[in-house]
């Protein structure tokens, strides 16, 4: 080349043989423009996902390391089909390209994973990208790994240009399909979306949930008005809206279906839609608009199971609660625990299932199970589905069982499968919405007897956690299966509980008849200790009555009675509502006398919820007799609430430290009293119990009244007063507005000295 002439070429990426001289003559073939600008659009009805987004969009912005060397960037987008993940996806990578990210531009493709006719494999990507990123036809090789090599460098080229490119993977199924297409240079970002959590990536990970209900009427009410400007049956009707919503499962995919089947219909109410979406069996049919069907997605990933996952999936619409344990399933799929837990993480990994509430336990999404139990019912005699319900009851009642046993005062451990009580508890508490749907799934599918024996296994918890809507509903249901059987004794049982459920309640009139039907049946049969046990609750029915007078010689026959079998813990118990009785009737003395010997008893077997009952008792008749003995009544109060403590029985300790409050209270120690009614205030609320929650508020507000903390005393009163009219409580609401009005003129007062 002559001196003096400098040939140079830049500006450009360049994939051919570059030519350079002084004399030459090139036929150029066409010009080849890379086509990076094939992302999809985004839909303007997109809400409710700005943490989501936030998240994908954090790892994509350029953040060169230390050394000066960018960072890969590498974000996998799993979850639930029809939840939202292409969307994320578009959403993300429209808004990095906005903020000047990627002056490259983006790759977008689709795999198709789980739809069989139009999967695309790894080299088939490959070479659209390669076309795509401006190589010529001639120059893609054939073979998958060389294409891999060749888009590998053109990416590189890209970056070393400043003009760094985003790529999205869609709809990926498994690790091979996307592991060739993720970029390697260091500097070139990826979002993959796929059904299944791509744990083997080396990416950062997102679960992509289901939207909250107040986003869901969000995403209905913006793509019904992007389609109809101006409808307004989201706004007009929150209720409906909020119903909808919430059969949808907050699944974005059948939400935008349902904005879709009111924008064709302008007429439609949204009541109607409500109340054609409520029918289990014909949901998924609903959620159907021309080629957009939840039912076809689901289907999808569920042919991507291989037989044994899809038998588990499928049965797993068996169980009827909310969650089921890894041991529940085991029984119910009749396999190895081990084997089970593995079939649920694999189904967890395709989301088709979601980890539960706590490891070990597991939820499936509504919508997910109604297309499950239709599968089910479509293999209902291959998958044994009946025999599989039979074990899944038998599993929760031989379960519910062993623990309920441990939930007495006096039992004993030895050979049940729970180490003590309180690991009874605790299994009975978190299967408790289980065992209360099995109960009523039992009775509904015929099996009467389980249905029965379940409500009499948890009848003792029932009573402790005070679930008592809950009790009258179970109890009702196994009253019918005992007369369809013909148990006289249990339905005397279940009368009985019947009867607690209806006092707790405060429906004390059905309580008692209830309670003088068991006690008839149980003379009937010759059950005296039956019998005994009826008399007893029958008399706690007469005396929150305020029929102390009759409810005395009921407990009077029900004591000898238990003495006669020898049940001192019940005849302990006896002692102590028959205490409760004389102390109503104000017969101090005599109430007295009865509640030592009942803690005396109680105390002697080991009985300590049943001590602590005594002591409340005993402490609020020591302060309620004509010469107060409010220093004894402390102590009883004291050693009640030390045992409640320890039993870990939250209302008893609740009850135990109002009047424990009282006490101190009456002896004007108000500096004890305060903390007293604050940890009052605490339990109550833990509980729900907002009669007692507001009658402490009341007293602490007062107490603080007393020792001039008035801001205090003013707030404690205001929410007094607030609770009380939540629950319609004009008796203790005009006792809270006395002690604010009076704590208000205090504070006035003392301003004014």
């Amino acid at each position: 080349m002559a001196e003096g002439i400098h040939n140079e070429i830049t500006g450009g990426i360049f994939f051919t043989a570059v030519i350079q001289g002084r004399d030459i003559t090139v036929r150029l073939p066409p010009q080849v423009t890379p086509a990076l600008s094939g992302l999809p659009a985004g839909s303007a009805a997109f809400t409710g996902r700005d943490r989501d987004l936030q998240a994908v969009l954090e790892p994509l912005a350029p953040r060169p390391d230390s050394d000066g060397v960018p960072t890969v960037a590498v974000t996998a987008v799993g979850g639930l089909a029809g939840v939202g993940k292409t969307e994320l996806a578009v959403q993300a990578a429209h808004a990095a390209l906005a903020r000047g990210w990627f002056p490259g531009g983006v790759l977008f493709v689709d795999l198709f994973g789980y739809d069989d006719a139009r999967r695309l494999d790894p080299s088939q990507a490959l070479d659209g990208w390669l076309r795509a990123l401006g190589v010529p036809a001639e120059h893609i090789p054939p073979g998958v790994q060389d294409r891999a090599r060749l888009y590998a460098s053109v990416l590189a080229a890209y970056a070393q240009q400043g003009r760094r490119i985003l790529v999205v993977i869609d709809n990926a199924a498994t690790h091979d399909q996307v592991q060739l297409l993720l970029p390697a240079d260091g500097t070139t970002a990826a979002i993959v979306t796929s059904r299944h959590t791509l744990g083997m990536l080396s990416a950062r990970l997102h679960d992509l949930i289901i939207l909250p209900t107040e986003e869901s009427v969000g995403l209905l009410a913006r793509a019904l008005q992007i389609a109809r400007p101006g409808d307004m049956r989201i706004a007009d009707h929150p209720e409906d809206a909020v119903r909808v919503a919430r059969l949808c499962g907050g699944l974005p995919l059948a939400l935008r279906i349902i904005a879709a089947l009111l924008s064709d219909d302008p007429a439609r109410p949204l009541s109607a839609l409500a109340a054609d979406l409520a029918d289990e069996g014909s949901r998924l049919e609903e959620l159907e608009y021309g080629t957009a069907t939840v039912r076809v997605a689901f289907d999808l990933s569920y042919r991507h199971l291989n037989p044994d996952q899809a038998r588990l999936f499928r049965l797993l619409s068996v169980n009827p609660g909310p969650e089921i344990s890894t041991e529940a399933t085991a029984v119910l799929a009749e396999m190895e625990e081990t084997v089970a837990r593995r079939g649920l993480e694999a189904l967890a990994r395709a989301h088709l299932v979601d980890h539960g509430s706590a490891y070990g336990r597991w939820r499936i999404h509504d919508l997910v199970r109604l297309f499950a139990d239709q599968r089910g019912c479509d293999h209902a005699e291959t998958d044994d589905r009946a025999h599989a319900f039979t074990r899944l009851l038998n599993h929760y009642l031989a379960t519910a069982s062993d623990a309920s046993v441990l939930l007495s005062p006096v039992a004993d451990s030895t050979g049940s499968r729970f180490d003590d009580r309180t690991h009874a508890l605790t299994w009975i508490d978190t299967e408790y919405p289980n065992l209360t749907a099995a109960i009523q799934a039992a009775h509904k599918d015929g099996h009467l007897s389980t249905a029965l024996r379940m409500t009499l296994a948890l009848a003792g918890f029932l009573t402790w956690r005070r679930h008592h809507s809950d009790m009258i509903t179970l109890c009702a249901l196994a009253l019918d299966a005992a007369r369809q059987l013909g148990e006289r004794r249990d339905e005397a049982a279940i009368l009985t509980n019947l009867g607690i459920a209806l006092h707790l309640a405060q429906m004390f009139d059905k309580a008692i008849t209830h309670h003088q039907e068991a006690v008839r049946i149980l003379k009937e049969i010759g059950d005296p200790y039956g019998e005994a046990h009826a008399l007893g609750n029958l008399g706690n029915a007469l005396l929150e009555a305020g029929r102390a007078d009759e409810a005395i010689p009921v407990y009077q026959d029900a004591g000898l009675s238990f003495l006669d079998v020898v049940a001192l813990h019940l005849a302990g118990a006896t002692l102590t509502n028959l205490g409760a009785a004389f102390r109503m009737l104000r017969r101090f003395d005599e109430a007295i006398d009865v509640l030592q010997d009942a803690a005396h008893v109680l105390g002697e077997i080991g009985d300590r919820h049943g001590q602590a009952k005594a002591f409340n008792h005993l402490g609020a008749t020591f302060s309620e007799a004509k010469v107060g003995r409010f220093k004894d009544a402390i102590v009883a109060h004291q050693d009640a609430l030390a045992i409640y403590r320890e039993t870990n029985d939250k209302h008893g300790e609740g009850s135990a430290l109002n009047v424990l409050g009282y006490a101190l209270g009456q002896m004007m120690r108000f500096d004890e009293v305060i903390p007293v009614y604050q940890d009052a205030v605490a339990v109550h609320r833990e509980t729900n119990d907002k009669l007692n929650e507001g009658m402490a508020l009341n007293a602490l507000g007062f107490a603080l009244g007393q020792v001039t903390r008035f801001e205090e005393a003013i707030t404690a009163l205001e929410e007094a007063v607030a609770v009380a009219r939540e629950i319609n409580d004009e008796r203790n609401e005009a006792i809270s507005l006395a002690n604010l009005s009076a704590v208000r003129h205090a504070q006035r007062s003392t301003r004014q000295r």
